[in-house]
């Protein structure tokens, strides 16, 4: 991190797999002490042991603002305030939203929406102190939803508003704010999406620069260079800096290339392997998977 001290400190949010565990290997390496959190101890605790700097990781559900109060606490207390934090930390469901689990839509905004709010309320204090960074991992599914993906769309264009409106905020008070937008990426989420006939066949008439799956090394090396110039926009890949001018046209273009994808596919194909994407929300549902609703009461009548 150029022309600021090493040994800084940052907290990376969903850390157990994926964008999240390449990105706190990256700062790593760069002489950053790195706090993990995520729903996985074991796989946190298999991160945290293989980095070269001071780490510590915590069990933490990102929704559960009291529990990341008590994280925030012990991360100051244990590697020092924050200097960056990178909201991570999200999930993906697949399915129509008619027959889709009210409760898993409510998760995928919980995790990727409110979990990012309130990893950004609980160290705020510590970015103020250190005139910290903070980066939102955003996705292109804000520049145009995709269908079958509407709570996970939804939520990753709340948090791109939610992250827009925190940089105003907070440029008087030093803090820096940052968006990535995230295209393909070769996550277990991804490969979940690619098991879906639905969303495979949307990803097929994309043309194949579009298509292409970065790993999340790179993925996170794009990220870390955007940390380190306290960048406003992180692009992974960094083509996609093109496509912004473009974003009214993008939701035409987007539903035109549905509309011919789900016209080839029977009815039955939409609603097959529905349900939440990769292992780590896998995790995160298995843990929050409410029970059954009740039936439904026919209130009193007068």
């Amino acid at each position: 991190m150029q022309s600021r001290p090493s040994g800084r400190v940052a907290v990376v949010t969903g850390a157990a797999r994926g964008v999240g565990e390449a990105t706190s290997r990256n700062l790593a390496r760069r002489g950053l002490r790195v706090a993990l959190l995520g729903r996985e101890l074991e796989s946190l605790r298999r991160v945290a042991d293989s980095l070269p700097t001071e780490t510590c990781c915590f069990e933490v559900d990102v929704t559960d603002e009291a529990a990341m109060q008590g994280a925030a606490r012990d991360v100051q207390a244990r590697l020092g305030p924050a200097s960056v934090v990178v909201a991570n930390a999200g999930i993906a469901a697949v399915g129509p939203f008619a027959s889709s689990e009210a409760a898993l839509f409510n998760r995928v905004i919980d995790v990727n929406l409110i979990g990012s709010a309130n990893t950004a309320r609980v160290f705020l204090p510590q970015l103020v102190r250190t005139g910290g960074y903070f980066l939102q991992i955003a996705s292109t599914a804000s520049f145009g939803s995709s269908p079958l993906m509407s709570a996970y769309c939804a939520s990753k264009a709340g948090a791109e508003s939610f992250a827009q409106a925190l940089r105003s905020e907070l440029r008087p008070e030093g803090v820096g704010v940052g968006i990535a937008y995230l295209h393909w990426t070769g996550t277990d989420m991804i490969d979940a999406r690619d098991d879906h006939p639905v969303l495979r066949a949307l990803r097929s008439h994309q043309p194949a620069p579009v298509r292409r799956v970065h790993t999340p090394e790179q993925v996170a090396g794009w990220l870390a260079r955007g940390i380190e110039h306290r960048a406003t926009s992180v692009y992974a890949p960094p083509w996609l800096r093109l496509v912004q001018p473009l974003r009214p046209l993008l939701p035409l273009l987007v539903s035109r290339i549905a509309r011919r994808s789900l016209a080839s596919l029977p009815a039955a194909e939409l609603h097959r392997t529905t349900g939440v994407l990769g292992a780590g929300g896998r995790a995160d549902w298995e843990a929050h998977r409410p029970e059954p609703p009740a039936a439904p009461a026919t209130p009193p009548q007068c």
